[in-house]
């Protein structure tokens, strides 16, 4: 959200919760308790501290289960307790979020929020131009230094044929921050008009009106292409959080397995799933693909001749790490995953 608002006293922001009725109309109020619970904001425009808003992120979403769409009833005695990170989920949320954002681009030229900070955009675009780099070269990695790659003479030459889709794509900063490595051949979608119009107005503004921007939502793309490389940051997390959550995710999975081409990447940042929740969603993409064909796997070379979807190539290592229950975590996760 561009606009500063003051954050509710913990009476008003439950009975907010309580006189929440199922839907996708939301109050500007209620917006502004959403974003300031989920979102990680960065120094663009913004006024508030950056670490606390990492652990309201993290309060907020760990508490997001994607439940079945009949789990939320608007009749229940209790407030929800995944009512306001579930707002995020529905596209008029973001039609008012970006179009303060707009509005504040206009009046001073604020560009808006970069989610998960700008440190995670730089280490996701530069991490992503070595794995397609080493990708162009021949090379496979298993592992990607994620800040300290070796440069490659005349990159551009191995990220020119490289097309680029940036889901969900927000102000399009991410979108600027790949053709900055040398990417040119760049696409950015969201479903949001507002969302579009201020990527645009952005990339117009900083030099990058090469940079192409479409209306369109990606659960029922109209795209009738493919990319070598799809970039997601975010836009699984927005769409998890919708009342209808687990349906979309398959939605999700089965658009974007058509929008890259064979042999390109699906790029995903996440900080609601981690890298095994991700690997799991793309084993139970493959698993769905089997079961239409309803024939059993009987053996690993059986499973790998078929033509599934996805497979896990790498991930970004470098994001800070925390423990938990025993258990090594962190509050973002990058993963790539190659199309068969």
């Amino acid at each position: 959200m561009a606009g500063i608002r003051l954050p509710p006293e913990e009476s008003e922001v439950s009975q907010q919760q309580q006189s929440r009725a199922a839907g996708d109309l939301v109050s500007d109020d209620e917006r502004s308790v959403a974003a300031d619970s989920w979102s990680i904001k960065s120094d663009y425009g913004s006024t508030l501290d950056d670490d606390q808003r990492h652990a309201d992120a993290a309060e907020a979403l760990s508490s997001a289960n994607f439940r079945a769409s009949s789990d939320y009833n608007s009749d229940k005695e209790e407030p929800d307790a995944e009512g306001v990170s579930s707002m995020l989920g529905h596209q008029s949320y973001w039609d008012s979020a970006y179009a303060d954002e707009l509005a504040n681009f206009r009046e001073h030229g604020h560009a808006g929020e970069v989610w998960f900070g700008a440190d995670v955009m730089d280490v996701v675009a530069s991490w992503t131009k070595s794995l397609c780099i080493d990708i162009s070269q021949g090379h496979f990695p298993n592992h990607v230094d994620d800040n300290k790659s070796e440069p490659v003479e005349d990159s551009n030459k191995y990220l020119s044929h490289w097309t680029v889709l940036d889901i969900g794509t927000g102000n399009g900063l991410l979108l600027q921050e790949l053709a900055k490595q040398g990417f040119s051949d760049l696409t950015g979608v969201d479903y949001s008009e507002g969302a579009i119009n201020l990527a645009q107005n952005l990339a117009n503004r900083d030099g990058f009106s090469n940079i192409k921007f479409l209306v369109d939502d990606v659960l029922e793309t109209k795209l009738e292409r493919q990319f070598q490389l799809v970039m997601d940051k975010g836009t699984l997390d927005a769409i998890g959080l919708h009342p209808d959550g687990p349906l979309k995710r398959i939605m999700y999975w089965n658009s974007v397995s058509k929008l890259v081409a064979p042999g390109g990447l699906l790029v995903i940042t996440s900080c609601n799933n981690t890298k095994d929740e991700l690997m799991q969603e793309v084993l139970n993409l493959n698993q769905r693909r089997i079961d239409v064909h309803q024939e059993p796997v009987t053996s690993k070379d059986h499973e790998e001749s078929r033509d599934l979807p996805f497979r896990y190539l790498n991930h970004v290592r470098t994001y800070p790490t925390f423990m938990f229950g025993g258990a090594e975590g962190s509050r973002v996760a990058t993963v790539a995953f190659i199309r068969n």
